[in-house]
């Protein structure tokens, strides 16, 4: 008995002081989220090297980056696959200049997170970070079928193909083409045609001061009337002779 009671009270002592031992010790904090990262996003979806290039070359990532971290504004990025940009006609991406780069990147970009159910209230046309759609140049529209979101740029159709990630910030969609900006890839407006060369202005004076050129008819004409000139007077000049000589044989 004595056994058992000594046995009992040293449980409840150990147990009191490992309790104690435990609540002295600090509570471990949750690790904080980390920051977010698009490009972190792509890398682990694999298969867009090609859109993390150039988001990165152009500084685009970076923004973006900066953007969610720093600001309570969405982002909803559309993410052309490899394959979609190895799909586009040789030379594509090296005829743009670095301005351009960016503004194809931009266009991709929607300065909003939109979850797939919103799509299906939004007013088109989006607008993306490339610029404003109502002027015709960056036009990005969508329609939806079901949960199926189907997008144009006025070049290409297509649709999201996938979600990667999607959170109260950030939502990247997988898109199979890339989105071509009407105002970098549409159809040019052919040039003005060319307006008529104008008279030279000298050729016009001396055209002026010279005045109407003369036909054959008025030069026979011209040259008659002199004739009857000549005869006329030569005819007067006939008759002062006369009436002289009249004159001095009656003297």
């Amino acid at each position: 008995m004595a056994n058992s009671t000594f046995y009992c009270c040293t449980t409840i002592l150990t147990m009191l002081i490992v309790t104690n031992a435990v609540r002295a010790q600090p509570a471990t904090a949750p690790a904080p989220p980390g920051p977010l990262n698009v490009t972190a996003v792509l890398e682990k979806a694999g298969q867009f090297t090609t859109l993390i290039r150039l988001m990165k070359s152009s500084q685009v990532a970076d923004q973006l980056n900066n953007q969610l971290n720093n600001s309570n504004s969405g982002v909803t990025l559309f993410a052309p696959t490899d394959n979609a940009f190895s799909s586009l006609p040789p030379g594509t991406l090296n005829s743009l200049t670095d301005q351009q780069k960016v503004a194809l990147i931009q266009f991709h970009i929607l300065p909003s997170v939109l979850s797939v159910v919103q799509f299906q209230t939004v007013s088109n046309p989006l607008r993306t970070q490339a610029g404003n759609a109502n002027d015709g140049e960056y036009p990005l529209n969508v329609t939806t079928m079901g949960n199926q979101v189907n997008i144009s740029t006025g070049v290409v159709n297509t649709t999201v193909s996938n979600t990667l990630y999607s959170d109260s910030q950030l939502a990247v969609y997988q898109v199979d083409k890339v989105l071509l900006p009407l105002d970098l890839f549409g159809p040019k407006a052919a040039p003005a045609p060319a307006p008529a060369p104008a008279k030279s202005k000298k050729k016009a004076s001396a055209v002026a001061a010279d005045g109407p050129s003369s036909t054959p008819k008025d030069t026979a004409d011209a040259s008659a009337a002199v004739s009857l000139s000549w005869s006329a007077s030569r005819r007067r000049e006939f008759a002062f002779i006369i009436s002289l000589s009249f004159f001095w044989w009656n003297l």
